[in-house]
């Protein structure tokens, strides 16, 4: 049985490398940029006054990045917050593989379009070192979420972590792969 290969990862091994090749002119093959991982998280402060929130966001993320996350505990109490030491405050995923590509392109292809007076992201959200972070208001834009049954409208984070050195060739390696900037 031959190996399930993700449509933007056969993109990337056939057009984008030698495109970035070109463009910043590398010697070596090992010095393209590559992805290495995309980290989804959620943090759902409601769960201070009901528990069974955080089952729902463990849910919906479960369902949007295709494995279990891992829930996020306070690590000591804040008072004004009413939050206690390993109180559950969210959920975060770690995506590698064919799990992040596939995931990229759902985000690009259908999750933003699907957002509400969507213009596109901003190109200034990258760290200096090759990675880029952007947040979304509501996690209902993925087609996995149902929207009748959404309990409730959490906002997410989604860093993009690339093996990019600066953060132009970090740029042009989402660009490649249609992440739709700003001007």
């Amino acid at each position: 049985m031959a190996e399930y290969i993700p449509r933007l990862k056969k993109h990337y091994f056939e057009k984008i490398k030698t495109s970035l090749t070109e463009k910043f002119e590398y010697k070596n093959e090992m010095m393209v940029p590559k992805l290495s991982k995309i980290v989804l998280n959620m943090g759902v402060g409601e769960t201070v006054g009901d528990s069974k929130k955080i089952n729902s966001a463990q849910n919906d993320l479960m369902l949007i990045s295709g494995q279990k996350p891992l829930i996020t505990k306070a690590k000591k109490s804040i008072a004004g917050f009413k939050v206690r030491e390993d109180m559950p405050l969210g959920v975060k995923v770690t995506l590698r593989g064919v799990r992040m590509f596939e995931f990229l392109d759902r985000l690009i292809n259908i999750a933003m379009p699907r957002i509400r007076d969507f213009r596109g992201v901003s190109p200034k959200s990258f760290d200096g070192r090759g990675n880029y972070a952007m947040g979304l208001k509501e996690h209902i834009v993925f087609p996995e979420i149902d929207f009748d049954k959404a309990e409730n409208m959490w906002g997410m984070d989604i860093v993009i972590c690339t093996s990019a050195k600066t953060n132009d060739e970090a740029k042009a390696l989402l660009a490649e792969f249609n992440m739709p900037f700003t001007n």
